[in-house]
């Protein structure tokens, strides 16, 4: 199978010629993933990034309650990882995990770097992305706190908007910080708004 997201990747985001990409193979490997397996545990530590060729992830954390709060869904050309994990070698407190089967493209400690001693604008790229990252999970605490539950679920739909297709209802409600049942009524009364328009 050709992994075509990824080499697209790889190509339109860093800037690694599609002819040369033969060359970088050595840098990952590709895992298949069966639906609601995990392949990050908390207490683990990671040195690796996820790119979904194909299916959906999840990370998520679980509270001293038991209790699960998705922190991120990443469907199709979407990446995935414990950044704090990686980079200051520090036990994961978060589980990812397949909601559904996933092929998965994984890169190790070391990649980038390879990959920039060959194409030496990949580093700067790859910052820039790992500051949109960081702008992105700011924006999100940000919403978490000032916004009200339509807000965030509007926002939800722009950003994922096959997800209530795909992820069950209670863990999109996890992901937006509140009950499966006022996503419910967030859903109907959106559904009310456009059928009066």
């Amino acid at each position: 199978m050709e992994y075509n997201n990824f080499r697209n990747h790889l190509s339109r985001i860093l800037g690694v010629p599609i002819e040369s990409l033969e060359m970088c193979s050595s840098f990952y490997e590709i895992k298949h993933a069966k639906k609601n397996e995990v392949i990050l545990r908390e207490g683990e530590v990671s040195d690796c990034t996820f790119f979904v060729e194909k299916g959906l992830l999840r990370m998520y954390s679980i509270d001293k309650a038991g209790k699960e709060h998705v922190i991120q869904f990443a469907p199709e050309n979407w990446i995935i990882s414990d950044t704090t994990s990686q980079l200051l070698n520090e036990k994961s407190r978060f589980y990812i995990e397949a909601i559904e089967d996933s092929i998965i493209v994984v890169t190790r400690e070391g990649f980038f770097e390879n990959l920039s001693k060959i194409y030496p604008d990949v580093a700067e790229k790859n910052q820039r992305l790992m500051f949109n990252h960081i702008k992105n999970l700011q924006n999100r605490v940000n919403a978490l706190i000032s916004t009200t539950a339509e807000e965030r679920y509007l926002d939800f739909i722009k950003k994922y908007p096959d997800l209530m297709l795909r992820a069950p209802q209670w863990m999109v409600a996890s992901y937006l910080g509140i009950t499966p049942e006022s996503l419910s009524r967030v859903r109907k009364e959106l559904a009310k708004k456009k059928f009066e328009i």
